[in-house]
């Protein structure tokens, strides 16, 4: 019994004792690592991303284009409603025919390139025009400015901080929200 347990003793002995900073040059220089963790990775980069089929891409704006649509239209009667005005139904066609191409083509081009920096910067100091250019309308503005103007702001401004990255949306109604502050808007009337 005695042999046994020395012999497995001798067993679990290292033949070559190597310390511990040795044996991490040692597979440093090896790269045995590397290969390791290059096999365990999926190689991912943003070059390789492919672009959405057209299809794709067309049913993302509808997405977007329905909604704002419906607001365009809620926007233009509520703004009527405020000052006691009844549009008919030929009225808001006819706004909605010479808004909706507009609206379209820029919702379509910004859906597409929404990753990209530079759209981004340009939606932001878009929201940053158009959002205290609403506000100072509805305090300042004459009531036929208003109802020609404000339902479209209205529109792309909401468009505008849903399409922004989340720390740009918050920047630009921060921004806006300290305009308003400043001036002394009202955003309530």
């Amino acid at each position: 019994m005695a042999k046994k347990r020395q012999t497995t003793q001798a067993a679990q002995k290292p033949l070559v004792e190597i310390s511990e900073d040795e044996q991490w040059r040692l597979i440093e220089q090896t790269g045995v690592l590397r290969k390791i963790s290059d096999t365990r990775k999926p190689v991912e980069t943003t070059d390789n991303v492919e672009p959405l089929p057209l299809a794709d891409e067309i049913f993302n704006a509808i997405v977007f284009i329905m909604p704002l649509t419906f607001f365009l239209i809620m926007m233009d009667i509520l703004i009527h409603q405020q000052y006691a005005q009844q549009p008919t139904a030929g009225e808001i066609a006819g706004r909605l025919l010479t808004n909706f191409p507009i609206l379209s083509i820029f919702v379509f081009y910004t859906t597409r390139h929404k990753a990209n920096p530079r759209t981004q910067i340009a939606l932001f100091i878009l929201s940053l025009g158009v959002g205290p250019r609403m506000i100072w309308l509805i305090n300042r503005g004459s009531w036929l400015v208003n109802l020609r103007q404000c339902p479209q702001f209205a529109t792309i401004w909401l468009y505008t901080v849903v399409q922004l990255n989340l720390n740009w949306a918050v920047l630009t109604l921060v921004m806006t929200g300290a305009w308003a502050w400043f001036t002394g808007m009202k955003l309530v009337l």
